[in-house]
Order: structure tokens, then sequence, then C-alpha cells
């Protein structure tokens, strides 16, 4: 294909949702999406969880059964990189040299995990958890023999592996370069829970640990050096230290944008014809009193992605949807409603030593954010009581975990 009234680049949840909602709300023109990934749209998540852990089948993991996208009229162009945008044309240029005409371009590409920048990072049994053949590389590793990993990164995705490959029988040091894990997106109550859950499974987590090397012997990865000298043998290494967006070809093209792409409440970029959506696309978020930021969440890729759907369609409604994320660790369901950016107080909502607990973050009085392990009542009505911008809750009875959430609306 050679040109297509809508082109989407990217095959993850944002790109598929796009292709679905588009289709579903009338839209008869051709789509095609071009994927670097060589499989149909599949969920990412799974892939430091359920899939790792061999729970799921890959059947099990795809967004659709592969023959909906050709019942559906959807082209599915896969092993397809696009590496230059011409806003001018209206077309995209992929790897190969070959040119694509496009009426509306839908930009999903995501992004790449960031790399180690320290000697030895490019060894053999070194992973990320991205896409499907990360996941495929390290289950490879395991039935090959590997038994000792180090998880370099203490966010959710370093959290799920070690949960995952310490439940499979490895030996497990994760290593965190702040002073608690999942520093950057929760408070002190939550990161404690985690870190003694880790160690109580069996993790060796450090904290404050400074990488300065991979080992290595012919070629493989044997150990993971500290600035302290010591070295941790290994069969490998798991590096889960954030995303780098995909955005290159559009920032090369003239998009505005510094972290990600620019885009408006219709997810249009300043570039014509041209919308981002999901990990990518930095916007001025409702619930983060107008901060641009990026998500990175299903819960995101989709709303954006019926939201540029709904405007290619003429029916233009701006972006509003409250964030949610989740996290599965060992027997833990955490759910997160809200963000809790600039939070100034927190409260505990029940006994972390029962494991079912909640974690509130208000901001002036105001509940801004939940974090729920265990507890999806909670969840549901934080959920509300966020969108519903209740302020100057009675502290507590939120305290309270006899008393619901739905009371303090």
């Amino acid at each position: 294909m050679d040109k297509a009234d809508i082109v989407i680049v990217g095959t993850g949840h944002g790109a598929a949702q796009a292709a679905i909602a588009l289709r579903q709300q009338g839209h008869e023109d051709s789509i095609l999406m071009l994927g670097r990934d060589s499989v149909p749209p599949y969920e990412r998540p799974p892939l430091s969880k359920e899939y790792l852990a061999g729970d799921k089948p890959f059947e099990r993991i795809m967004i659709r059964p592969e023959q909906f996208w050709a019942d559906k009229g959807i082209t599915l162009q896969l092993g397809s990189a696009v590496t230059e945008v011409d806003p001018v044309a209206h077309e995209v240029v992929l790897s190969n040299g070959d040119r694509i005409g496009y009426r509306k371009l839908i930009w999903a590409g995501g992004g790449d995990p960031r790399r180690l920048s320290c000697p030895g990072a490019s060894l053999k049994g070194v992973f990320a958890v991205r896409d499907k053949r990360d996941a495929d590389a390290m289950m490879e590793a395991l039935e090959n023999g590997a038994r000792r990993a180090v998880i370099i990164g203490g966010g959710y995705i370093g959290l799920e592996a070690a949960a995952v490959l310490r439940k499979l029988g490895c030996e497990v040091t994760l290593l965190e370069a702040l002073p608690r894990v999942l520093a950057r997106v929760a408070g002190e109550e939550l990161s404690t829970f985690y870190q003694d859950e880790h160690r109580r499974q069996g993790v060796d987590l450090r904290l404050e640990a400074m990488v300065e090397s991979i080992e290595g012997d012919d070629g493989n990865v044997t150990g993971v050096r500290l600035a302290s000298g010591e070295v941790i043998p290994c069969e490998m290494v798991v590096v889960g230290i954030g995303i780098v967006p995909a955005v290159a070809p559009l920032i090369a093209a003239g998009a505005a944008g510094s972290n990600g792409v620019d885009v408006d409440v219709y997810c249009r970029t300043s570039l014509n014809d041209i919308f981002a959506i999901g990990d990518c696309a930095a916007h001025a978020n409702d619930f983060a009193n107008q901060a641009v930021i990026r998500l990175e969440s299903v819960q995101n890729a989709n709303d954006m992605a019926n939201t540029v759907a709904r405007a290619i369609m003429g029916d233009r409604q701006p972006y509003h949807a409250l964030p949610w994320f989740w996290s599965n660790q060992y027997d833990l369901k955490l759910q997160t409603a809200g963000l809790n950016l600039d939070y100034d107080q927190t409260v505990l909502r029940g006994d972390p030593a029962t494991r079912k607990f909640t974690v509130a973050y208000l901001k002036e009085g105001k509940p801004i954010a939940f974090d729920c392990v265990n507890n999806t009542k909670d969840y549901v009505q934080g959920r509300k009581l966020i969108e519903a911008g209740a302020d100057n809750v009675d502290l507590d009875a939120l305290a309270n975990p006899e008393i619901p959430l739905k009371e303090l609306l």
C-alpha cells in the first residue's frame, strides 16, 4: 500500500484503539497501521507479568484475534519502521525507503527503553522489557539455565520483573539508585511496603546503589559491578530505567516538543493533519493542574485514541480522562487513581500489615490520588471522589477504613 486515508504509526494499545474507534464511529475509508513489531497488536503490561511468568500464552494477550483486523478492513504492515515524516507532501518514509501517503496521520510510536550508558551495557544477557521480543529473549535465557538475575531500576517494571523471577525460582538482586523504590511515583508509605514485601520474598533489594559497569566473559553477562567495587554475579540483567519517547521523525519534521511531542486538547501536534497519542504525547493534563506531562499508561493511550477518532470524524471533544494505573506483584494488586503531583499530605487508610490498605494523596485539603493495595472498593470510590473535586474532606473519616470513601462526597 503506497497511501491510505488514515496512517497509524505503531501497533500498541493506542494505535489499535484508534483504528477500532474509527471503524466504530463510521470511518469507511482505508486505515493502515505501520508497526515495528513482527506480530499483530498485543497488550504490553503482561510482558513483565503473566506472559513472562508463563501464565498467559501470546494468544491471550493479543488485543484482538489476528483475523479481526482483516475483517474490519484495517491493514497491518508489520516490521515497518518509520524514519521520516514529510508533513508538506503528507507522506511517511520507511526504513527501506518506501514512501506512504496519508490524509491524516496518527503517531502512536510509544517509546524505546532507556539504555544503560556504562561499559558492558550491550553484552548478551542484558534485557529490557518493552516488547514481545524482549520477553521472549528473557524466557529463552531462563530456559538455558539463567538462575541469577540483577534488576536495575526500582520502578514498576523492575519490581514486577523481580516478582516474576522470584516466582520462577531465580536469585534476584534489585538495584535502585534513589533512597527508595517508586520514589518518582509514590509516597514513602507505599515505597516502604513494597520494599519490605520484596525483601520478605527473598529479593536482595539495595537502595542508593550505583552501577559502574556490566561484567562479561566471551560476550556474555557474568556480573554487575557497583561503584563500591563489589561485583554481583549473575547470568542476566534486566534494565528498567524508563523510556525515551519515540518521536524523532516528528521532531525532525518540525513538530513542537521537548519531552515527547506536544499535543493540544484534541491530541493534534503542531504539524497539520498529524495527531499523537499515548506514551509519547505531552499534554496539559486536567488532573495535574494543567502541567504538561506524558502519561505512560494503557488508560491514557486508549482515551487519547478515542479523542483522535472523534476529532477525525467531526465530533471534537477535548481530552479529559482521570489517569489510572495498576501493578501486579506476588499476590498484591495495586490500583492507582489520579496523579499525586505536588501533593502536600498523605493519609493512610488501613494497616499495611494486613496487605489491604490505601494511601490517599492530598493537595491543600483536596484528594488528588489514591494508591489502593488489594482494595478495589477504595479504588472505585476514590476515583469518584477525585472526579467530583471533593474539597476539605474530613481527615479522620478519610483515615478510617471502616468509613466508605463515597460517604465523603
